[in-house]
C-alpha cells in the first residue's frame, strides 16, 4: 500500500510538472506553425482554406471583405484566414490575456486527471473538461486566437496527465 501511493504521489507531481512543460512545448509548436501556415499563404503558397482560393472579385482590392461576408466569426477575418501578425494565435499577447489563470487551471487539471485514473473513475475526466469549456466560454466565444489557444492547451494537458495515470495503474498493478 505504502509502494502504491509513493507511485502516485510522484506520477501525480510528475503530471503537474511535466505537464507544465509539455503544455508549453506543444503551444511553441502550434504557433510555429500557424506562423508557417500564414506566411506560405502570403507568398502564394497553399492556401490553408480547404475549398481554396476565391475567384470571386466583388470584395474590396485589399483582401479584406465586407462586413459580414464570409466572416462567420465576426473577427473581420474570411473564413481560414490567419490571425494577423499583431495577434499570431496561440501565443498572441489577446489569446494570453484572455485566459489569464490558465497556468494554476492547468495545475488542478493535470492533478485532476491524474488522480481520477488513479482511482479508477476515468468518466470524471468529461465532467471536468465540460466544467472548464463553460468556465471558459465568455472569453473564447470572441477571440479565436484564445479559443485555440485553450484547446491545444487542453489537449496536451490533458494526454500527458492520462497517460501518466494509465502507467500508474500499470505499475500499480
Amino acid at each position: 500500500m505504502g509502494v502504491a501511493l509513493a507511485i502516485a504521489a510522484g506520477l501525480i507531481v510528475l503530471s503537474i510538472v511535466g505537464g507544465y512543460y509539455v503544455t508549453r512545448g506543444v503551444l511553441h509548436l502550434a504557433a510555429r506553425t500557424g506562423a508557417a501556415e500564414s506566411a506560405s499563404g502570403a507568398r502564394g503558397g497553399a492556401p490553408s482554406d480547404p475549398a481554396g482560393p476565391a475567384t470571386s472579385t466583388a470584395g474590396p482590392p485589399t483582401g479584406t471583405s465586407a462586413p459580414g461576408a464570409a466572416d462567420p466569426t465576426g473577427t473581420g477575418q474570411q473564413a481560414g484566414a490567419a490571425s494577423s501578425p499583431a495577434d499570431p494565435g496561440p501565443t498572441g499577447p489577446t489569446a494570453v490575456a484572455a485566459l489569464r489563470g490558465g497556468t494554476w487551471i492547468g495545475i488542478l487539471e493535470r492533478l485532476a486527471v491524474t488522480g481520477l485514473i488513479l482511482v479508477g473513475y476515468p468518466g470524471g475526466i468529461a465532467i471536468l473538461v465540460a466544467i472548464k469549456g463553460l468556465g471558459r466560454y465568455p472569453e473564447l466565444k470572441d477571440n479565436p486566437g484564445a479559443s485555440e489557444r485553450f484547446v491545444v492547451g487542453t489537449l496536451a494537458s490533458i494526454v500527458w496527465a492520462a497517460g501518466l495515470g494509465v502507467l500508474g495503474l500499470w505499475w500499480i498493478g
